[in-house]
């Protein structure tokens, strides 16, 4: 596992839009969703509100691997792929509810755990 660099830790504070998360299916089969509800945790780990999942849940319980895409109001690009964990309860779930707006239902929340990190094609 790996941390994110500094840059992308300023770059997400000055991001902009919503963000991209994709899982993979057992067969392969990408899915990638818009999402607004995502907060870094700690070096290592950035959370993803679980609101209205549903192929992206589906495809975390068979062992996905993701990537969250985002851009920064200068639009420059990063994106972090790594392993996804899923959430009910415990710590990631208790902070996630912390910040997801209280209007979404914050069912549970995916945990990307750091592998990659890239601002382009550049990798960090």
């Amino acid at each position: 596992m790996e941390s994110l660099p500094q840059e992308v830790i300023h770059a997400w504070e000055n991001r902009e839009g919503p963000m991209v998360f994709t899982t993979v299916s057992r067969d392969g089969s990408p899915n990638s969703i818009y999402a607004t509800s995502m907060s870094i945790y700690d070096g290592e780990t950035i959370l993803v509100a679980d609101n209205y999942f549903e192929k992206t849940l589906a495809n975390i319980r068979v062992g996905s691997r993701g990537s969250i895409l985002f851009f920064t109001k200068e639009r420059k690009s990063y994106q972090v792929k790594g392993l996804i964990e899923y959430y009910t309860d415990g710590q990631y779930f208790e902070n996630m509810k912390r910040w997801n707006p209280d209007r979404l239902p914050g069912k549970g929340t995916a945990a990307l755990k750091v592998g990659e990190v890239y601002s382009g094609a550049r990798r960090l």
